[in-house]
């Protein structure tokens, strides 16, 4: 059966060759599937199809095992533009779709609705109900159904593990953005718009873009001060940024708050994308305004030596 409209492919595609996954992060693993994906798509003539889902799944199956996630609204489909892939459906994983098994998943969803020729799977991969859905019983399935499967191997990390969104949100949650980049292929961000806030910033000599957090189920580093690189409308720009409470002016509130060297203008209400570096130091609090103010000058120099590294 062809490819239903409902899912916005068109309708004289003749076939497709798809993946499935939850695909956070799109991490270098996930790329050299969706690079499987492509060269297998046109040695067929077929287009490449990535499903996905949201949520993510276990919000809906389990959601005090959810875990925070490294790519949340349009980030992770910024991402996957850049990938060579033709086509990505998004399915709203709902509790009627947490019931499909696998052999129900291929059938309703794959074949019936995208009209797979050909699949192709993490070594890891598992999708349907339980996850039951593993290498080997989709390749049963294929066998039975009279369609191809093919498992990508594992990409490997700089120490030699399979990279994982799970082990990449390890790295994260204990600070460690090598690893994190590592596994990514790209530093890790968060994106937001740009928001007023107290000008206290201004006030001491170092204006800082006010950045509304990501929903509270997007994972970000430890609190501390980063050297980052913000892609905004105007180019990207790097600087320095403190993640936290404002313990000097006695906030606690967690806020984003980024100063952007060598630029001028404000960017009030536009979305920018925050590129996290380096960590330079904790947040602490300092005795005076005058005090944080030279520290800021510390951190703008340490700030300005990671960014100019090459690489």
């Amino acid at each position: 059966m062809r490819p239903d409209a409902s899912f916005g492919l068109p309708p004289r595609i003749p076939g497709t060759v798809c993946t499935v996954g939850t695909f956070d992060g799109v991490h270098r693993g996930h790329r050299l599937v969706l690079e499987a994906l492509a060269a297998a798509a046109r040695a067929r003539g077929l287009p490449a199809v990535l499903v996905t889902f949201d949520p993510h799944p276990l919000q809906v199956v389990n959601p005090a095992a959810a875990p925070p996630l490294l790519t949340v609204g349009i980030e992770k489909s910024e991402v996957l533009a850049e990938s060579p892939i033709d086509y990505v459906v998004v399915l709203p994983f709902t509790p009627v779709l947490a019931t499909y098994g696998a052999d129900t998943f291929v059938d309703v969803v794959l074949r019936e609705r995208l009209g797979l020729q050909h699949l192709l799977v993490g070594y890891d991969h598992g999708f349907g109900r339980g996850r039951s859905g593993d290498a080997s019983v989709l390749q049963a399935l294929g066998a039975a159904r009279g369609f191809g499967v093919d498992v990508v191997p594992p990409v490997l990390g700089a120490d030699g593990r399979p990279i994982s969104s799970t082990s990449i949100r390890r790295a994260l949650a204990g600070g460690d953005l090598v690893r994190a980049t590592d596994g990514l292929g790209r530093p890790y961000s968060a994106c937001g718009r740009v928001e007023h806030g107290a000008a206290r910033g201004r006030a001491i000599g170092f204006r800082t873009l006010n950045v509304a957090l990501p929903p509270a189920h997007k994972l970000l580093p430890p609190e501390g001060v980063y050297a980052v690189r913000v892609q905004t409308p105007r180019g990207a720009f790097g600087g320095m940024m403190n993640l936290g409470p404002r313990p000097t002016f006695d906030e606690s509130e967690a806020r984003l708050e980024a100063h952007l060297f060598d630029v001028d203008g404000d960017f009030y209400g536009q979305r920018v994308r925050i590129d996290f570096i380096a960590r330079l130091r904790e947040t602490r609090k300092f005795v005076s305004p005058e005090a944080l103010r030279a520290q800021l000058r510390q951190d703008e120099a340490a700030a300005r030596a990671v960014l100019e590294r090459p690489g």
